[in-house]
């Protein structure tokens, strides 16, 4: 569906430990580490990118952009979530359903030290 998502930070070393938390529980590997940031994800499926911004210039949050990783489990979503509020971490929106989208939709929403907005969503009844 898409090839990466890049994400700016200002700060790779306060950014670091919720993206190396939140990715291990999103069980996105470590693909590379480069000067002020990191790759996740694998050689031939999609990829996150943190670090600065290529043009120099602050790095900042759109108004309006989030990121959704979708998971197998609601579990996952709990401790998605918990993983990133205990490591620099925002809540934007606990973990719970959201029946407004569809009636197994179960999601959670935070900021990364950044203030890029993130999300965990599972669709399954089952999770």
């Amino acid at each position: 569906m898409f090839s990466h998502i890049t994400l700016g930070t200002n700060d790779w070393e306060k950014a670091k430990p919720f993206w190396l938390a939140v990715m291990a529980t999103l069980e996105h590997p470590i693909l590379f580490e480069h000067e002020g940031g990191i790759a996740f994800g694998s050689a031939t499926g999609p990829k996150t990118f943190i670090g600065p911004a290529f043009n120099g210039e602050a790095a900042r949050p759109g108004n309006g952009v989030h990121i959704a990783y979708i998971v197998s489990n609601r579990a996952t979503v709990d401790a998605f979530h918990a993983a990133a509020l205990a490591n620099g971490g925002t809540d934007e929106g606990p973990p719970g359903p959201r029946p407004h989208y569809h009636p197994n939709y179960y999601g959670a929403y935070v900021r990364d030290p950044d203030g890029n907005k993130l999300q965990a969503v599972c669709h399954s009844a089952k999770g």
